[in-house]
């Protein structure tokens, strides 16, 4: 028998969720092409904006959290600038996030370099986490997974899982 829609909300709003996996800050450049590059046949872009969003498993939580429910993302990230704009973030969507922090990780980005509405680059920042991180992580996850409702993994072959 389906469920009616209000009170699948009400469950929505009422579970909670945790997302483990590869978190990623995703960078967009966006501008115009006006002319090839003197040093080398590729285009030039004179950036007009620029854009952050949550990438990776990071993504995946936000858009469970737009479902209704309190989310929780496990994930591992460096002690870096990009690891601040990630946590800064979630807090703005009301996601709650245990971090684990990596000195040696560049917590893992993509920057994208748009031109004519179409997408010239993708440079990606990352490498691989140390298995003491996450091992901390695994000890989060073991903590608080009792409290959940359900659980998703969301791996991106960074490592994190």
């Amino acid at each position: 028998m389906p469920i009616p829609a209000a009170d699948l909300k009400a469950r929505l709003r009422a579970a909670r969720v945790l997302v483990v996996g590869d978190a990623m800050l995703d960078r967009y450049l966006f501008g115009d092409v006006e002319r090839i590059s003197p040093e080398a046949p590729v285009p030039v872009v004179r950036v007009r904006r620029e854009e952050e969003r949550l990438g990776g498993a990071a993504n995946v939580a936000l858009n469970v959290k737009a479902l209704g429910p309190a989310v929780t993302l496990i994930t591992a990230v460096g002690n870096d600038e990009p690891a601040r704009r990630l946590e800064s973030l979630l807090q703005a969507h009301a996601v709650e996030s245990l971090l684990g922090r990596d000195p040696k990780l560049y917590t893992c980005v993509k920057l994208r370099v748009i031109g004519r509405s179409q997408q010239l680059v993708r440079v990606d920042f990352e490498n691989q986490p140390d298995h003491e991180v996450l091992s901390g992580l695994l000890s989060d996850f073991t903590r608080i997974v009792p409290r959940c409702d359900a659980v998703l993994f969301s791996d991106y072959g960074k490592g994190g899982l």
